[in-house]
């Protein structure tokens, strides 16, 4: 899978049913330590809230994702959030919805359906986008042929991260997974021997 959906920036959007107040936040995320920084922020900003309920899928492969209710009962918040994450095929985000109770019960199913319309809303007010997935590569190379590599990269426009120089060369970049078995071939041709080192969420 070379390209995955995600959002470009944070969005919100508040429900209210029977005085009970959700406000629901997406975020961009690209690993745990984005998605602690953002409940941490809510948590702080909404001291008052009975509820921060929460959802996030990293990965262009879906490799990791959790969801919490945060004290509602089993089910009825988490899941629903991760559901609506699920429905549109989203990845790299944190959906996180911060319930202020309005004195009457919502029962399960109601506190299903309003997790599940808020994180919607959240949703549906975000620029949703989709994004290739990328490599990071590591080149190894004589010298000599550094100006001849790096004209390939700025052709190619690659993201170059860094460069050790010496009698051989080793250059860091990143690429676009749908491009890199022709890459490795076009490189090979120029001297650099490529090995595929990380993957970019």
């Amino acid at each position: 899978m070379y390209v995955y959906k995600t959002v470009n920036a944070p969005a919100q959007a508040s429900y209210k049913v029977l005085g009970s107040k959700h406000l629901a936040f997406i975020f961009p995320v690209s690993n745990e330590n984005d998605v602690k920084d953002h409940l941490a922020a809510l948590r702080s900003e909404h001291e008052g809230a009975n509820h921060v309920c929460f959802a996030y899928r990293l990965g262009p492969d879906f490799a990791l994702y959790r969801f919490s209710d945060d004290g509602e009962p089993s089910g009825t918040a988490g899941k629903p959030i991760y559901g609506q994450i699920q429905s549109f095929g989203l990845t790299n985000v944190l959906i996180a919805v911060v319930r202020y109770f309005g004195g009457t019960k919502l029962g399960t199913g109601g506190l299903i359906e309003a997790y599940r319309t808020a994180s919607r809303m959240a949703i549906e007010q975000a620029s949703i986008v989709e994004r290739e997935v990328e490599d990071i590569i590591e080149l190894t190379f004589a010298y000599i042929n550094l100006p001849h590599i790096m004209h390939w990269i700025k052709s190619n426009q690659l993201k170059r991260l860094s460069l050790e120089e010496g009698d051989y060369c080793v250059l860091f970049c990143q690429i676009e997974t749908s491009k890199l078995k022709r890459a490795i071939g076009e490189l090979a041709r120029l001297g650099a021997e490529t090995k595929i080192i990380g993957r970019v969420n």
